[in-house]
Formats: C-alpha cells, structure tokens, sequence
C-alpha cells in the first residue's frame, strides 16, 4: 500500500514539474504586434501596411525569442491614414510602403518616461539617415511631440507597453523627405549657350578692289588725254590755214 501511495506521489510530482516547465517555456507578455493592434480596432490599415511589407514578421520573431532591446511602434490610426490626399498611399511603390512601414518602428523598447531624454534624431528602421528620416520626439513631462520634417504631431496614448514591446497611438502617418522621395533639391536648369560673335563686317574696300578702280581710272585718263592731243592737233591745223 504504502509503495502504491509513494508511486502515486511520485507521479504527481512529475506531472507539476512538466506543468511548470511548459509554463515557463513561453515567454510573457506580447508575441504578436498584430494582435496587439488588432485588440484597439483603430488600426486596421497600419496593420495590412505592416503585413504587406512583411515587417510584422521580424518583430513577431524578436517578441517570441524575448531577446534584443525591443521595439517601440508609433501606430497612426485608420483616421490619420484617410485624411492623407486621396491614392496616397496607393500610389507608393513597394520600396516606400517599405520605408513607410519601417519609419514608424523604433528598434528600442522606450517607455514614456525615456522620451524626454532621448537623442535626437530618434533611429528607426528606416535608417539613420538624418536628412531623409529625421524622426524627432520630444517631451515636455505632459506632453509628447513628433516632428519629421514634413509632420509635426503629438503621441495621443499608449496601446501596449510590457518592457519589451511599446506601441503608441498617433493621429498622423509620419511622412518624411526620403519616403515620398523629394530629398534631393532639384538639379539647376541649363543656360542657353551663348553665340559666338560673328566677325565685324569691314566698310573699308579691300586691296584689289582699289587696285582695279585705280588701274581702270588710269586707262580712262590716257584715253582722254590721247582725245584731247587729237583735238589740238586738228584745230592748230586749222588755224594754220
């Protein structure tokens, strides 16, 4: 009886060590950034944007390993993206709806409190491009302000935070100079090229001109003069009679 009772122990001590194992296994808090949106219901376009472009993906996977230093995601709301100029984001390429969707992720976990002491421009995973993705978060203690340039908007209020996951409810998409693609200035037009100055056109007759006027006048003179001497002669015979 006795050993029936030990085994029987023994059994369930197995069995809550199993159950506790399994628990520890999965790790706490969010593993879906998807799902975490999704719970809100006001973002339903940033989502198809994040799946689409694939980015929920690496995030998803980060979350599940509870490794690295987190993310911090800035979720406009189904209303920021329709008051976008209509086909706006339609008109994107891939690459930018990439970029866009990456503009928005921060590869750090930042709780509120942080944002007042954060090194501006913020990276994203966009890049660190300073001129095409300046993402600047300001606070003031009551306030959070976002300026990239382009968007200047505050952070309304906070989705999810756990530590390793923070999500951030905002009333504007973050549009920036290197996702829509106006960075680089516009080249200079090209001046007409200037005409080369034609030779000045001389009054002044040339050489051979002159030399002719000159020899032809000559002859016309001999032959008056020759006219003349024939005259006198003829009259001075007269004369003479």
């Amino acid at each position: 009886m006795m050993k029936q009772l030990s085994s029987f122990l023994l059994l369930l001590a197995l069995l809550h060590l199993c159950n506790k194992t399994s628990g520890q296994s999965s790790p706490s808090g969010a593993s879906d950034v998807t799902s975490v949106l999704k719970k809100s219901g006001k973002f339903a376009t940033f989502i198809r944007l994040l799946k689409s472009t694939q980015m929920d993906e690496p995030i998803n996977s980060q979350l599940q390993k509870a490794t690295g230093q987190g993310f911090t995601i800035f979720a406009p709301t189904d209303t920021a993206f329709s008051d976008l100029k209509t086909g706006t984001l339609n008109s994107f390429t891939d690459e930018q709806k990439i970029k866009l969707a990456q503009f928005h992720i921060i590869p750090t976990y930042l709780a509120v409190s942080q944002f007042q002491t954060v090194s501006n421009p913020v990276r994203t995973e966009a890049g660190n491009d300073a001129i095409g993705f300046p993402l600047n978060v300001v606070s003031n203690g009551t306030q959070v302000n976002i300026t990239t340039g382009l968007v200047n908007t505050t952070l309304d209020s906070t989705v999810y935070s756990d530590g390793q996951l923070a999500v951030y409810e905002i009333p504007d998409v973050l549009l920036s100079q290197g996702i829509l693609g106006t960075g680089a200035p516009a080249p200079a037009p090209l001046l007409p090229k200037a005409k080369k100055a034609s030779p000045p056109i001389s009054l002044a007759p040339s050489k051979s001109t002159t030399a002719s006027i000159d020899s032809s006048g000559a002859v016309d003179l001999n032959r008056y003069a020759s006219i003349v001497a024939s005259i006198g002669v003829t009259v001075l015979a007269a004369l003479s009679l």
